[in-house]
């Protein structure tokens, strides 16, 4: 079953596709993909940040995404999502970050643009 995540604002930004790996952007982008609570960028394979407890921490271990059950805000509907884009090749994955202390902080970064990073 598809996940889908959202932005501090309550906005529907991301899924998780029914593989319960693979991220897509809202528009049907693959941008990324989970391994265990790691999060990986597609393109290059660099460890993003974590997926822990339906929230998405960034590098320094700021929330920066969140499941609808983890949203600190009520969800906006979820407006029809795009058709999947097939994805290219995948990146070789890069070493994994130690994890940082997870922090009920917010990030800066917009979390579709983090997901791109």
């Amino acid at each position: 079953m598809e996940q889908t995540w959202y932005d501090a604002r309550g906005t529907a930004t991301a899924y998780v596709s029914q593989d319960g790996k693979t991220i897509h952007l809202w528009n049907g982008r693959v941008v990324a993909y989970l391994t265990d609570d790691r999060l990986y960028s597609w393109q290059r394979g660099r460890n993003l940040g974590w997926f822990v407890d339906g929230v998405v921490y960034d590098g320094r271990g700021k929330r920066v995404g969140f499941s609808e059950s983890a949203c600190p805000v009520p969800v906006i509907a979820v407006p029809v999502k795009k058709a999947k884009t097939k994805p290219g090749p995948r990146g070789p994955k890069a070493g994994a970050q130690t994890r940082p202390a997870l922090s009920t902080a917010t990030s800066d970064l917009a979390f579709g643009a983090f997901l791109q990073s």
